[in-house]
């Protein structure tokens, strides 16, 4: 049987969710999608072993011998070419630190020796999925961004992640970029949602559905979205147009809200003088699905081996 199937992997702070891929039409199998929830405290065996009975569900839902290999999408710091983790001093997945994923893995899903397990950064992946079938696949260069408990961002131009030279920040993102009194992940981020709605009414809310559901009646509420999306047009306009994006893809948890920011800040680029087009993603998860089963595309795995290790 042809081996035209991929795993793609999104690992999240506290959950896996995975899905098969076609190689030939990169659609997700939706029957096959299978998400669980991860202890991201917990011990290296206990994630591996969450991720791998995550994998062995999407295995089980194809036809044997289809598979032709898994590519994940994760957060780093890690090590993409070698599949090492090297995540600490966050609340997340610290055990995993100088565990290789990749051995970790095949061993545990019994892989004969050289079967591939691909990594790449998990925002890349969810900006090549755009590129590849999503809102940027009609163009040439193009910038994806998700926000949520992070500020998430990734460069593409020609379906391959730009992570250094003199059109893009250092590492290709722009989370860690200087931003008012600290980094554009404290601005950009539902942190700072919860930290300036605090500080203004000494309240607390826990995520941004909360914020969305009092928008209609609380002035504050609706003055953080303003101000959120005036400052993130003013932050990314220089980098749109640096980089000569033809298009923003918008993702990840506070998208759902766009429509109380998103005129804002389609606004303020237009001030700062950036006619990038802004496009919010119809794939959402799917995007991270595809980007990262395309791993198992051998010229395209070969292509981003120069920008693995800066990522």
């Amino acid at each position: 049987m042809k081996q035209n199937l991929a795993i793609g992997v999104d690992i999240g702070g506290s959950h896996i969710s995975c899905a098969a891929v076609s190689l030939d039409s990169f659609s997700v199998l939706h029957e096959t999608r299978t998400e669980r929830s991860v202890n991201n405290k917990a011990q290296a065996n206990e994630i591996i072993g969450v991720w791998v009975q995550a994998l062995s569900e999407v295995i089980k839902k194809i036809p044997e011998n289809s598979l032709k290999g898994i590519g994940f999408g994760m957060p780093g710091p890690f090590d993409y070419v070698k599949g090492i983790s090297y995540i600490r001093g966050v609340a997340k997945y610290e055990h995993l630190y100088g565990c290789n994923v990749k051995n970790a893995i095949s061993d545990n899903l019994n892989f004969q020796d050289g079967f591939p397990v691909r990594f790449m950064n998990d925002v890349s992946t969810f900006a090549v999925g755009e590129a590849l079938v999503g809102k940027a696949a009609r163009v040439k260069r193009s910038m994806s961004i998700t926000l949520g408990t992070g500020f998430g961002s990734a460069f593409i131009k020609d379906r391959i992640p730009i992570v250094d030279g003199p059109e893009v920040p250092r590492l290709g993102c722009v989370y860690h970029l200087p931003y008012g009194d600290n980094i554009a992940d404290d601005y950009f981020s539902t942190r700072w949602f919860i930290g300036s709605y605090k500080k203004r009414t000494g309240k607390e809310l826990s995520g941004v559905k909360e914020f969305s559901e009092l928008a209609g009646k609380d002035k504050v509420v609706l003055d953080l979205f303003t101000e959120f999306g005036n400052n993130l047009g003013v932050f990314l306009a220089p980098w749109l147009m640096r980089f000569k994006a033809e298009i923003v893809v918008v993702g990840g948890n506070i998208s759902h809200a766009y429509s109380l920011f998103g005129k804002i800040f389609e606004e303020s680029l237009k001030r700062e003088g950036c006619n990038c087009r802004v496009a919010l993603s119809e794939l959402k998860e799917d995007a991270a699905f595809i980007g990262a089963a395309y791993l198992l595309d051998d010229k395209f795995w070969k292509d981003i081996q120069h920008a693995l290790p800066l990522m």
